[in-house]
């Protein structure tokens, strides 16, 4: 059965040859970026100080998980990952798809092109000019602060607060990527027929139920997979943005595993231990996106497998 499918592999390939040669320079750049360093998983065992090489690194066993259960910083680092990633579940995922709904309910054509031009552009700034705005906007004497002091309250310092981190941070994710996201969701619903609304509204149907008997359940299947996509990355919040975000006055609430790993594992030049770190939280992610699929296969019929 095996060589019958490579068979028909290879009629497919010869008889649609330039399309796998357009796809060929992806498959190239996924196996050297992300299936070749896999190799580097096998420091989570070995003794790695950068002065040998990873062959010549004696071999220590399950040391550096032992370690990891007695490292009083690692269960903080994990319930932050854990929080910032349900209140981005929560709030982040249904973000672009209540947008998405919103637009296809606009209907003059202009405006609707404008406010969707409007919030896709935060997408395209980078990480780091996102957070430079935040930064001037929420300082003591930026934008925020001016509008508190002038209703009489007193000014905050938001960045150096550990209890706004997570405000600020779900915010600007919300912000950055909600006009992104929809994007998919509104090609979805491009593909219901016009008459299946015509024919609601003869039988009295109002918006309300349209989106809900008609919009909704033609979404399902793009929801369940980017459900599942989006569980795949609760315990990888942005690794990026948080560095640029935290400051020692925010770990309490800011510090993750991944700022965690980054801080231990190369700037205190503990390679094995870094890994053995990102393994867990690796191990971690791969379980949360195989039950995921599970679930969402039981309760809408639509998973990876």
């Amino acid at each position: 059965m095996q060589s019958s499918y490579f068979r028909v592999l290879w009629k497919d390939v010869v008889k649609d040859k330039w399309l796998y040669l357009f796809l060929a320079p992806s498959i190239i750049l996924v196996f050297v970026f992300s299936y070749v360093p896999l190799y580097g998983i096998v420091l989570a065992f070995k003794n790695y100080n950068g002065l040998t090489s990873i062959m010549e690194s004696k071999w220590v066993g399950l040391k550096y998980f032992e370690l990891i259960l007695k490292d009083p910083l690692i269960p903080r680092a994990f319930m932050n990952t854990v929080k910032l990633g349900v209140f981005s579940l929560l709030f982040c995922f249904p973000a672009p798809i209540l947008l998405a709904l919103i637009f296809n309910e606009l209907k003059q054509g202009k405006f609707k092109k404008f406010a969707q031009s409007v919030s896709y552009l935060p997408y395209f700034i980078s990480t780091v000019i996102i957070v430079g705005m935040m930064k001037e906007i929420l300082a003591i004497d930026g934008v925020v602060n001016h509008f508190l002091r002038s209703i009489g309250l007193q000014a905050i310092n938001f960045m150096s607060d550990a209890s706004s981190f997570r405000t600020i941070y779900i915010s600007s994710e919300i912000w950055t990527g909600i006009g992104w996201g929809s994007i998919l969701y509104l090609a979805a619903i491009s593909s219901i027929p016009d008459e299946m609304y015509e024919a609601a509204t003869m039988d009295g149907a109002n918006r309300l139920q349209k989106i809900r008997h008609i919009t909704f359940p033609a979404l399902l299947p793009v929801i369940s997979i980017q459900f599942i996509l989006s569980v795949g990355l609760l315990l990888g919040a942005s690794f990026e943005k948080i560095i640029l975000m935290y400051s020692p006055a925010t770990y309490e609430t800011a510090d993750i595993l991944a700022t965690y790993v980054y801080r231990n594992g190369l700037q205190n030049a503990n390679y094995s231990y870094g890994v053995a770190v990102g393994l867990v939280n690796s191990v971690l992610s791969f379980l949360l996106v195989f039950f995921a699929n599970k679930v969402m296969r039981r309760l809408t019929g639509y998973s990876f497998w």
